[in-house]
């Protein structure tokens, strides 16, 4: 594993993209997470990924690219198969490890609070 000071900060859209790519590359190897992401949302990697990518460039950089509302989106999902606290669980470990594999910095820390504020108000919000 390279040295902390050695890895990219979340600061720039080049590397949040890289993030998302390598964070979906460990989600949908996940036994349990990847059959909500294909078989239940059954989304196209082509479209989705670029819209994960817009919002965390949001969150991060201040960019208006994301338009969306997520809880909206989310509800459908768990309309279609209930979301469980483990689910995001799993989801914000996959998170993190991504980070501390690949990351380091301020954007990097701020990406990991807001991934767990984003998994605790999802949770709150969806699994009853």
């Amino acid at each position: 594993m390279v040295a902390g000071k050695d890895k990219p900060d979340m600061d720039t859209r080049q590397n949040i993209e890289l993030f998302v790519d390598r964070f979906y590359q460990r989600l949908l190897k996940d036994e349990q997470l990847a059959p909500i992401f294909v078989d239940v949302a059954q989304i196209d990697l082509a479209v989705h990924l670029p819209h994960i990518k817009d919002y965390w460039c949001k969150l991060l950089l201040g960019e208006r690219g994301y338009q969306r509302h997520t809880m909206h989106i989310h509800r459908q999902l768990h309309g279609k198969q209930a979301l469980a606290t483990d689910d995001f669980e799993r989801w914000l470990g996959h998170f993190s490890t991504t980070l501390d594999a690949h990351f380091s910095g301020p954007q990097t820390e701020k990406a990991r609070r807001i991934a767990a504020a984003i998994a605790a108000n999802m949770e709150r919000g969806l699994v009853v």
